[in-house]
């Protein structure tokens, strides 16, 4: 006998903090979302993010004007960019607070390439903002405030965290900054969102300047580096957002097209897949920490719902089910 399908959205017979179901999201998987590439004999490395269709399925879900979900967009490729040129287990996150109407942007990108991002909006002063300015750039969105990348590896290794002013007019801009001030590395970021009759779309190419082995030694040496480098910055220059979202251009052919002259060899591409984590046990585990009074003040009609700032799916419990701090004292 086939057992019943549950929803672990709504309440059931099993104790919340049982309760690890998924909700009802997409089960995508991009196979090649992730090319990583390199130029031989040159001091340039890189990535090249193409979301496809996870795009549309991440950022569709939430309720947000089309320039925040741009930013949205935009930082979801940055961050599968940046965390899949690491080695680790567990989250990498990109985080932007600032006073502006997006007060806050948040993406993260797990080791196994599930990706899930956010932003929190002051909806009347985006409104005021959005009148003046149609086509708002990051920094108006932002306004002034810090910038960190986040690597977090579970309790028992150090997390590793960047932080910076945020500085610049776009989110490559800020990246581009970050790299320079926090890490030391040269770098160069192209980010496109945008949407079309298929849905959002998002790309993002990450260039850095690396040392090369096997370089031919020798007067000049440094020279030819530096040139070469700033060949490979001249060639992505030229990308154009057009072909960044275009569906039609894989990456291979958008990557030979920048540098077939230039040494390129790709390496093997990474998945990227809907990577929202949020389950009733997670969601239940926060709502222990409320006292009583707070939790009846949640609730109405006898039940609470919790929304998943990442897929906004709502969870209902019932009051009864939720003990909350004193229920454990």
């Amino acid at each position: 006998m086939v057992p019943p399908v549950t929803d672990p959205t709504e309440p059931s017979d099993t104790p919340p903090f049982l309760n690890h179901d998924r909700p009802p999201v997409p089960d995508l998987v991009v196979p090649r979302g992730v090319l990583p590439f390199h130029l031989d004999g040159r001091p340039v490395r890189g990535r090249l993010v193409r979301l496809g269709p996870l795009a549309d399925a991440l950022l569709g879900r939430h309720p947000l004007p089309p320039a925040v979900l741009r930013l949205v967009g935009e930082a979801l490729a940055l961050t599968a960019a940046l965390a899949t040129a690491l080695k680790f287990q567990g989250s990498f996150s990109l985080q932007a607070k600032g006073d502006g109407p997006v007060s806050l942007l948040l993406a993260d990108c797990t080791d196994a390439g599930a990706l899930r991002g956010t932003a929190k909006v002051d909806q009347a002063r985006l409104e005021a903002l959005l009148a003046e300015h149609p086509h708002p750039t990051a920094a108006q969105l932002l306004g002034e405030g810090y910038f960190a990348f986040t690597c977090d590896q579970g309790p028992d290794m150090e997390r590793y965290q960047g932080i910076v002013a945020i500085e610049g007019t776009t989110l490559a801009d800020m990246t581009d900054n970050y790299f320079r001030t926090s890490e030391q590395l040269q770098s160069q970021v192209h980010l496109a969102c945008g949407r079309s009759l298929a849905g959002w779309r998002a790309t993002a190419l990450v260039l850095e300047r690396v040392a090369t082995e096997g370089g031919i030694p020798g007067e000049g040496a440094d020279e030819d580096q530096e040139e070469a480098w700033r060949t490979a910055q001249a060639l992505a220059g030229t990308l154009k957002a057009e072909e960044m979202l275009d569906d039609g251009l894989t990456a291979e052919r958008l990557l030979h097209r920048l540098f077939h002259a230039e040494g390129l060899a790709t390496d093997r591409p990474r998945p990227l897949s809907y990577g929202c984590r949020c389950s009733r046990a997670r969601l239940a585990a926060v709502l222990e920490n409320f006292g009583p009074e707070d939790l009846d003040h949640m609730a109405e009609s006898g039940a609470i719902v919790m929304t998943c700032e990442f897929c906004a799916v709502d969870f209902r419990f019932d009051r009864s089910e939720v003990e909350g701090r004193a229920g454990r004292a």
